[in-house]
């Protein structure tokens, strides 16, 4: 059994009750973590409160990620506070370049069509995030000389594709080359970095039609978050020692069947 005691984890984009941030944070905690969620809005306070009444020790924090200053201020207070950050879960995202809350693939408009603005802000969110975050931690990390970064990719981007999700391709594919570069570089300070690609999960933001999806891979359903929530907690492990710059992909087997839905 993994066991978290003693560590301080970070996860980003963990407001949604029923995101892979939250599921992530919950599973942490339950392994003795100390944990620390970053959301955009006030209801991560109701996910920390969520987790206390399990007897987790946990924080909620408002950060706009995409803000430099903001994430170097957040992190510095995390610090302070707790001396040090062991684990972060860069989970902060979003897939749909239009506004809608749930994901409807009928609202994405193809490469061509797609507006400047729509394709930085996913990129921004997908990726600037991820970099604000990981850089700042990792001066911490590298201060105490360990650490786990675990990213949240997709299959969407370094393994498959969909018509309308460009830019939350191309961000998902960068996120494995800032991975293996860190990996590469901060090895040698017993730092580790390894990327979740999930395929299709029920977090709450798919449509019935991509949900539908799910009932076509080998395992017969859409994954629950929880699943990757234990891919994440391997990675997070102090037993992943030997295990950096890889992925891990958690979709059910999807993506290794050529004839899907016969």
């Amino acid at each position: 059994m993994f066991s978290f005691e003693n560590q301080v984890c970070l996860i980003t984009g963990a407001g949604s009750p029923t995101g892979i941030g939250f599921a992530t944070a919950k599973a942490l905690g339950l392994l003795g973590g100390k944990i620390y969620m970053i959301a955009t809005s006030d209801r991560i306070f109701e996910r920390a409160n969520e987790l206390k009444e399990l007897g987790i020790d946990a924080k909620g924090v408002i950060c706009d990620l995409r803000d430099a200053s903001q994430v170097t201020k957040t992190i510095e207070e995390i610090e302070k506070e707790s001396g040090k950050i062991d684990v972060l879960v860069n989970n902060a995202g979003i897939n749909s370049t239009s506004n809608h809350t749930v994901y409807d693939k009928k609202s994405q408009p193809n490469f061509a069509e797609l507006e400047d603005d729509d394709w930085y802000r996913v990129l921004d969110i997908n990726m600037k995030t991820n970099y604000n975050v990981s850089k700042n931690v990792l001066k911490i990390m590298k201060k105490n000389k360990y650490g786990r970064i675990v990213h949240i990719s997709s299959v969407t981007g370094p393994i498959v594709t969909q018509r309308g999700l460009a830019a939350y391709a191309t961000a998902k594919s960068a996120i494995l080359g800032m991975s293996k570069t860190i990996a590469l570089e901060e090895g040698i300070n017993n730092i580790t970095s390894n990327a979740v690609l999930p395929g299709w999960i029920n977090t709450g933001i798919l449509d019935e039609a991509s949900l539908k999806y799910g009932e076509h891979t080998p395992i017969g359903r859409p994954a629950r978050v929880e699943e990757v929530a234990s891919a994440v907690v391997f990675f997070a492990s102090k037993e992943a020692s030997y295990v950096t710059g890889q992925e891990l992909i958690v979709d059910g087997g999807n993506v290794i069947q050529e004839c899907k839905g016969v």
